[in-house]
């Protein structure tokens, strides 16, 4: 059975403005490249993500938008880099990134839910084995998933409580809290506070 996560769209495949605006730019047409890249049609792929044909294809030309679990199934069977579909790497590897200069990826039309954004420490670079973000959690905002990956995570968090629950484990983190555990673990996480929860995170491989 096919799981097609989360459509973005009305009926007729139309996407309310502030969710077209919101989309990372060109990702259908990085996944189109990636897919054909690697001689596959859109059945193949489909089949191999666990989702439809036709909402692969709507996805492909902009009129949907996938989960990010569901992205995390295309690009596992792609062999690519979430962050690949995201940001342009120019071949340059940087050292010093600047306060109020580092971009910022919201995650909310490629999720179910609502409050996540994503503050890059290290910008996406094929040349990186570790990657790390601070993850800006909004009241009431949480993760899509459990998601479960290749890989090793540990996070401190900055400000706010949060809830991470690693496998069928719960815990509830605050401000001065750290944690470690393998990303192939299912793991997911939300805000349990009343106010903005910020988590330094880090991963390797990247993986986003």
């Amino acid at each position: 059975m096919k799981t097609d996560d989360t459509v973005v769209g009305d009926a007729a495949g139309a996407q309310p403005e502030d969710i077209r605006h919101g989309m990372p730019a060109g990702l259908g047409t990085r996944l189109k490249l990636a897919r054909q890249t690697r001689g596959m049609t859109l059945k193949a792929l489909a089949d191999a993500a666990n989702c439809s044909e036709s909402l692969l294809s709507k996805i492909e030309n902009g009129k949907a938008s996938p989960s990010l679990p569901m992205l995390h199934r295309i690009i596992k069977v792609l062999d690519k880099n979430i962050g690949w579909f995201f940001e342009e790497s120019h071949g340059e590897e940087g050292m010093i990134f600047r306060a109020g200069t580092r971009p910022v990826l919201t995650l909310d039309p490629l999720r179910r839910g609502k409050g996540i954004a994503l503050e890059r420490i290290i910008p996406y670079s094929p040349g990186h084995l570790l990657q790390c973000n601070i993850h800006h959690v909004e009241v009431g905002g949480e993760s899509a998933g459990p998601i479960q990956h290749v890989g090793e995570e540990v996070g401190y968090v900055i400000a706010g409580e949060v809830e991470l629950i690693v496998g069928e484990r719960s815990f509830h983190l605050v401000e001065g809290d750290a944690f470690a555990f393998n990303s192939d673990l299912p793991h997911h996480y939300r805000n349990a506070g009343d106010r903005r929860a910020s988590i330094f995170w880090v991963n390797t491989p990247a993986t986003f």
